[in-house]
């Protein structure tokens, strides 16, 4: 997760959940918890496939849609959610979906 102030100025970058060849857990409850510690005024979610296969699963479309409405909740703006391959990456807010 990529931490951004007002001016979109990166605060820090943070490791939410380290998964194996065939997944990993992401819980939204972690996420804000660590932007809200952090002062964060907006977050880009990242995670990457190594499959290679940029297409955004149920459980990641799920999680996208959970921290878009979380983020009105906290007035945290998600800015984007990427999955990322060895050759190429897929952005949600490229895509319309965010």
């Amino acid at each position: 997760m990529i931490l951004l102030n007002r001016e979109n100025r990166v605060l820090g970058i943070v490791d939410i959940s380290t998964g194996g060849v065939s997944g990993t857990i992401l819980d939204p409850k972690i996420i804000f918890s660590m932007a809200l510690k952090a002062n964060t005024s907006s977050i880009i979610i990242s995670h990457n496939h190594p499959s290679g296969n940029l297409r955004p699963s149920h459980a990641d479309i799920k999680l996208t849609n959970q921290l878009k409405e979380g983020g009105k909740l906290l007035e945290i703006v998600v800015w984007d959610h990427l999955i990322i391959s060895n050759d190429s990456y897929y952005s949600f807010a490229d895509d319309g979906m965010m």
